[in-house]
């Protein structure tokens, strides 16, 4: 099975974390998984930020990205966590790959726009070419992806910094764009829970509209049933889940019926 795997980077901040993780997937793939990684890092790009003295801003769950703010992204995103990464599962037997959209092309940007405030260098996914990520799944390495960009060529806004592309968001068209058989986005939750703060085994859009509604699906959840919904729209073909990062075997589990969310079309 090809598994598309989104980790947070709350996931990312601990070494035994990262640890527990690597040993996880390098199981995943003794089974003959094939695995690509694709991460975030808002808490590490929020702490160097602070470090520098830049201050946050965001609007509706969004980094509002001025050019100073774009290059502290690509220095946590392209280098810190994607390389600590990297180092993690290659000395826990995986042979993994760092990758920003630069490399190879991988995939380019263009710029987002949210009820007309200006985002500066926030994107969405315009362009994904996967030669680079096939070549390296055909010689078993592991691609590791750090959603940092630059701007597809013609398209409008300034192309003299990376845009900043939400790792959530992204997650769904290289889902699409690498035909996997399974997206799974590890959490530090163990899935969608309802009113009495019990994992809800699938869950279809409507479902998820009246949780909302409700107010049971609220605050940090919002985003990451946003993001598998919109997922399971650009990949309707995938098993799409949201399940908890921990344990020894959080990918294998969570590929389980009995583990996570399962977001469905209907029904």
């Amino acid at each position: 099975m090809r598994c598309l795997v989104k980790i947070g980077g709350a996931q990312l901040e601990l070494l035994e974390a990262r640890r527990e993780l690597a040993r996880g997937l390098k199981r995943a793939r003794d089974l003959g998984h094939e695995l690509i990684l694709v991460h975030g890092g808002g808490n590490q790009i929020r702490a160097l930020g602070k470090r520098l003295g830049i201050p946050e801003r965001t609007h509706a769950g969004l980094r509002i990205t001025d050019a100073e703010t774009a290059d502290v992204v690509l220095m946590v995103l392209a280098g810190i966590v994607n390389k600590e990464l990297v180092h993690t599962l290659e000395t826990e037997g995986l042979r993994a790959v760092g990758l920003s959209g630069a490399d190879g092309a991988t995939f380019a940007a263009e710029r987002a726009h949210a009820d007309g405030v200006d985002l500066g260098y926030v994107g969405t996914v315009a362009k994904i070419d996967t030669r680079l990520c096939e070549t390296l799944l055909a010689a078993g390495f592991l691609p590791v992806i750090a959603t940092s960009a630059p701007l597809a060529r013609g398209a409008a806004g300034p192309s003299d910094h990376f845009y900043n592309i939400n790792a959530d968001l992204a997650a769904g068209p290289l889902a699409r764009a690498l035909d996997v058989d399974a997206l799974v986005f590890l959490t530090d939750v163990p899935g969608v829970l309802d009113a009495d703060r019990e994992r809800i085994p699938s869950i279809s859009p409507s479902r998820c509209a009246e949780l909302r509604a409700s107010g049971v699906i609220h605050g940090g959840m919002i985003p990451k049933v946003e993001a598998a919904l919109a997922a399971l729209a650009e990949h309707p073909r995938a098993l799409v889940k949201i399940a908890s990062s921990e344990g020894a075997n959080a990918l294998i589990d969570a590929l389980e019926p009995w583990s996570g969310t399962r977001f469905t079309k209907g029904g």
